[in-house]
């Protein structure tokens, strides 16, 4: 059997073809194709704007500069998930504070998070980073009600969940990255996402001065709009310490190519989701929870196994590369030293002690997925 990775991107001819149609073109770099992506996920979304970034980190920064983060603030996110959902608030200056996660889901636990603010004066925290794990959306709608009770901003992680959605209480379907509930969202364009463009991120917003502001950090605080003075066609100015966080028009082009094709990807890893959880239905193999109303778009399958490093090992001798997702960000030595309050982790801590991520991605065959389970069964005969 050949190699059999946790995630793989799939281009296809015509994600091809449409690079080197811009290839040939006059832009290479900030052009329509921007302009294209950004309307078409907007509308994918169903969000006002959406604004296009050099990848999900920089995205994530930029959206906590635009609420106004700083050194002294606080925030709260999960550990479990990448670093970045809690660098970028570092990057700011902010306190990193994590809350547990729920055993069932994965998902950052309301009721921790409504705990550890509550353990602490009124305006200890400023904000809130839940994490739509693995693909499976957080309900934001009481996220929100939570933030809103403690003057809270809320900026959701969607870069697992394109094609994400939960219902919520008045059985309206909400789409990771809707704006509804979250101030800004994130998504991420890297080659195993759902929606490849070598690197590459989306930030998305309802709110027009949010969105203003991220244009302006995601290019130098450079603009042409609304200056104080202007001396011709040439003329700028910088507003504020931005960054070249800038998206190409050829990545704009294949994430263009790549969006069209999403729906059909992730209903195919619904159908690869469904066939893991019949085989280890019946067994002691632990997956991910879905709750009533939530349509999980599937970045991972992860499982939860006894004698995981065993298995790990196993799986890799046998060419299947599964992953492990992720180290809680509270035990790496970076946060570990900072260190920040005693909050109970100890969901995150035994989930990370047993979890292993399995292949998960479109173009993996019925058959492979089929060796794939014979394998992690046969290791537990």
């Amino acid at each position: 059997m050949k190699n059999i990775p946790y995630g793989r991107q799939q281009i296809d001819q015509d994600d091809i073809d449409a690079v080197i149609e811009t290839l040939k073109s006059d832009f290479l770099t900030q052009g329509p194709k921007i302009e294209a992506f950004e309307k078409a996920f907007a509308a994918y979304v169903d969000v006002k704007y959406a604004v296009a970034v050099s990848n999900a980190t920089a995205g994530l920064h930029i959206a906590n500069m635009a609420l106004g983060v700083k050194e002294g603030d606080r925030i709260i996110t999960t550990p479990i998930t990448f670093a970045a959902s809690a660098n970028a608030s570092r990057y700011c200056g902010a306190e990193v504070w994590f809350a547990d996660i729920d055993p069932d889901t994965y998902l950052l636990d309301i009721d921790a998070v409504e705990t550890l603010i509550e353990s602490k004066p009124q305006g200890f925290f400023t904000g809130i980073v839940p994490v739509d794990f693995a693909g499976l959306p957080v309900d934001l709608e009481k996220f929100r009600a939570l933030a809103d009770k403690h003057h809270l901003w809320i900026i959701e992680d969607a870069a697992h969940s394109p094609g994400g959605y939960f219902i919520d209480s008045k059985g309206v379907k909400n789409k990771c990255g809707n704006g509804k509930y979250a101030d800004i969202a994130v998504f991420s364009f890297h080659p195993v996402k759902h929606i490849a463009c070598g690197e590459g991120g989306m930030v998305t917003t309802n709110d027009k001065k949010l969105y203003e502001l991220l244009k302006l950090y995601r290019s130098h605080g450079i603009t042409k709009d609304n200056m104080s003075e202007n001396h011709g066609g040439w003329y700028y100015e910088m507003q504020a310490l931005g960054y070249n966080y800038r998206l190409t028009d050829m990545q704009a082009a294949l994430g263009l190519s790549q969006l069209a094709k999403n729906p059909q990807g992730v209903e195919r890893r619904n159908e690869i989701a469904t066939r893991y959880k019949d085989a280890f239905k019946d067994s002691k193999i632990k997956y991910q929870v879905l709750p009533e109303g939530s349509y999980n778009s599937h970045h991972l399958f992860v499982i939860e196994v006894e004698d995981r490093k065993g298995l790990y090992d196993y799986l890799r001798k046998q060419n299947i590369f599964a992953q492990i997702h992720y180290i809680p960000l509270h035990t790496l030595p970076f946060y570990k030293e900072i260190g920040y309050g005693d909050a109970d982790l100890s969901n995150s801590e035994n989930y990370y002690k047993h979890c292993i991520s399995l292949p998960m991605y479109p173009s993996l065959m019925d058959e492979e997925q089929q060796y794939v389970i014979d394998e992690i069964n046969n290791y537990y005969k």
